[in-house]
């Protein structure tokens, strides 16, 4: 019975021998790690992002009175042909407003008549040019612009009180009558047609 001991002793030695020898050969031998492939996003893989030129805005306005007393504004501008603006005359004094949205063909607008029927009244009056939100304007006029007017630069240019991105806005005060041409303010009078 000594014998079988002795003989499953060494047959449980030469075992435990094997394995540890095995366990050291397999930690040499061990593979590499993969190597890491980065995927392009979708981003990166739709080539070149085109490079838009910044649009630096530039608009102006005037006024003229029409014989029935009622205004009309004509204005040149460099956005885009298709433009959205919206045209406001407010009178300082009754911050009563009219307002008309118009767009813009071959760098120029108009809008009006503006007023009641029975004219308007003598005073001073603020007209406000102001391109509408980038998210209502056709395509083409977006493709220039951006999304979101990001492509918009320039003294005129703010951003919309609701994020909506940027607009563009001019506005200029102009006096209606003959009495208010005393003042001293960097204002225009406009005078009937």
């Amino acid at each position: 019975m000594h014998k079988t001991l002795g003989g499953i002793s060494l047959v449980l030695v030469s075992v435990l021998l094997l394995a540890s020898c095995g366990g050291q050969e397999e930690e040499s031998h061990s593979e590499p790690p993969e190597p890491v492939v980065e995927v392009p996003s979708p981003q990166q893989s739709a080539g070149p992002q085109k490079v838009v030129d910044p649009l630096v805005v530039a608009i102006s306005a005037r006024a003229s009175l029409r014989s029935d007393r009622r205004l009309m504004v004509e204005g040149e501008t460099n956005l885009p042909d298709g433009a959205l603006i919206q045209v406001t005359i407010e009178r300082e004094i009754s911050r009563v407003r009219w307002q008309e949205r118009t767009s813009v063909s071959q760098e120029k607008f108009n809008a009006g008549p503006f007023g009641s029927g029975s004219g308007l009244p003598d005073g001073r009056y603020i007209v406000q040019v102001q391109l509408s939100v980038a998210s209502v304007q056709p395509e083409v006029v977006q493709a220039r612009i951006g999304s979101e007017g990001e492509h918009l630069a320039g003294e005129l240019v703010s951003q919309t009180r609701h994020g909506l991105g940027q607009v563009a806005t001019y506005s200029r005060s102009f006096l209606v009558g003959s009495e208010p041409r005393r003042t001293r303010d960097q204002v225009d009078v406009v005078e009937e047609m």
